[in-house]
C-alpha cells in the first residue's frame, strides 16, 4: 500500500512561498492502476516525485509498504560523470539486483549502442529517458510511476514499453500522469484530479474527467 497523509509541498519564490500541493490524501492498493489528471503546471510531476521519494513533502507524509519505482523515463538521478553501464551497476547495487543479468536487456531495450559505455553527460534527453526506462525494468517494483512516458521515443519504442509494463507486469500497481484521456481510461480503474493544489480522488473515471474538463475550460 501507499498512503498519502495530509501531504503538502511548497516552494520558495521571490514573491514568497508558493503552495503546490495542499493536504493531499490518497491510498494506492497493490495491483491498482490510478491516473492523476491536471492542467500544465498543476503539480502532477511534483506529486509523482513525492510518491517516489525523490522529493520530500513540506508537511504530512508518504507511507510506503510496497516498493515504488522512480518516475519512468526520469533520468535526473543518474550520475552524469558515469557511463550508462556504470549507472546500471550502481542502481542495481542499491536495489540488490544482479547488474550483469540486466546488461543484455538494457542494451537491447534502450538501443544506445556504443553510448551505453559513454558518460551520461553526453546523452540527449531522449537517450536519458530510454536508459532510465530500461534500467527501471530490471528492478521488479511493486508499483510503477509513469509520468508521460509514452511521449518518449517513436511508436516502436512505445510498443516495447507497452509489452514490458502492461503485459509482463500487469499485476503491479501503477500511478499514471498523462494528458491522454484514452490512455488513462484504458489502463486505470480510478483517477484523481489535481487543481489549485487540491487533490480530489474519484472512483468513477467519467466523473473525474468531467471535473478535469472544467478545470481546463
Amino acid at each position: 500500500m501507499i498512503y498519502l497523509e495530509n501531504m503538502s509541498k511548497t516552494y520558495p519564490t521571490r514573491h514568497g512561498v508558493r503552495p503546490i500541493i495542499e493536504n493531499a490524501n490518497m491510498i494506492i492498493r497493490p495491483g491498482e492502476k490510478i491516473g492523476i489528471l491536471g492542467r500544465n503546471g498543476a503539480g502532477k510531476s511534483t506529486m509523482i516525485r513525492l510518491i517516489s521519494g525523490a522529493e520530500l513533502p513540506t508537511a504530512g507524509r508518504v507511507v510506503r509498504t510496497m516498493s515504488v519505482s522512480w518516475p519512468l523515463a526520469f533520468g535526473g538521478a543518474f550520475q552524469t560523470s558515469l557511463t550508462g553501464l556504470d549507472n546500471l551497476r550502481f542502481i542495481s547495487r542499491i536495489y540488490g539486483v544482479d547488474a550483469d543479468a540486466g546488461i543484455g536487456f538494457v542494451e537491447d531495450f534502450a538501443e544506445l549502442g556504443i553510448y551505453l559505455r559513454e558518460p551520461v553527460s553526453k546523452y540527449s534527453a531522449g537517450m536519458l529517458a530510454r536508459l532510465a526506462f530500461a534500467i527501471s525494468m530490471t528492478v521488479e517494483f511493486d508499483c510503477f510511476l509513469i509520468d508521460e512516458v509514452i511521449s518518449v521515443g517513436d511508436r516502436r519504442f512505445h510498443d516495447k514499453c507497452h509489452v514490458e509494463l502492461f503485459q509482463k507486469r500487469a499485476d503491479r500497481a501503477m500511478i499514471f500522469v498523462s494528458h491522454d484521456a484514452g490512455y488513462i481510461r484504458e489502463h486505470c480503474q480510478r483517477a484523481a484530479v489535481l487543481s489549485q493544489g487540491k487533490l480530489t480522488v474519484f472512483e468513477d473515471l467519467d466523473e473525474a474527467y468531467a471535473v478535469y474538463d472544467r478545470t481546463i475550460s
